[in-house]
């Protein structure tokens, strides 16, 4: 009996060992872009469905719009500074992410529908960076993408053409079938996110 009792202590002592290190282990290797990370976001999962307007006046959906490695930013077109300072940044980012063989889609979504038509979107994408893709859509549409990447913006009172909208600043980096995996804060530079970037698409892909 001392025998068995003994052989059974002995398989449940390394059952728990070996549980441990599998526990450890998976732990460990859960994320795989733990080295890319720059910061964290916290409040539940960022982005989401999302169906709005494109520069042709096309219907699109998020599913259609990010389709490969995207640096997503919520903006407007008549933000005096902060937004085109920012959408340069990632043009930036973008282009050098080309030099070194990766093909990543800047996206702007307008959170100024009343203004930014998409005429207007086009010009401004155009400005920007070729490969820049603009969209709005109806308030509700802009309302929705908002809440699902959990941005904020407000109309500021003033002129009814000139008005100014707050709103937060923050890049999102999305990747197919991935979805929401960092983001970008604006003392960010472009070679630092072209780094962090690289990272995660590299890590993606060898994840299969």
């Amino acid at each position: 009996m001392t025998k068995t009792y003994a052989m059974l202590a002995a398989a449940t002592v390394a059952g728990l060992l070996g549980g441990s290190a599998i526990y450890i282990w998976t732990q460990q290797n859960r994320d795989v872009f733990a080295e890319c990370r720059g910061g964290q976001v916290g409040g539940g999962q960022i982005g989401g469905p999302f169906t709005l307007v494109d520069t042709k006046g096309q219907s699109v959906t998020d599913k259609e719009v990010l389709t490969k490695p995207s640096l997503v930013y919520f903006g407007y077109t008549f933000c005096p500074d902060v937004c085109p300072l920012d959408n340069a940044r990632n043009a930036e980012a973008v282009d050098i992410l080309e030099e070194r063989g990766f093909d990543v889609n800047p996206v702007f979504i307008s959170i100024d529908p009343a203004r930014d038509t998409p005429e207007v979107l086009a010009d401004f994408a155009e400005s920007m960076h070729p490969k820049m893709i603009g969209l709005t859509g109806t308030e509700d549409q802009v309302k929705a993408a908002s809440q699902a990447y959990k941005t904020y913006f407000k109309k500021q009172d003033g002129d009814e053409d000139y008005y100014l909208v707050d709103h937060s600043t923050f890049t999102y980096l999305m990747l197919p079938k991935v979805g929401f995996v960092d983001f970008f804060r604006r003392e960010d530079t472009a070679d630092q996110m072209a780094d962090r970037v690289a990272c995660f698409v590299t890590n993606a892909r060898d994840a299969g």
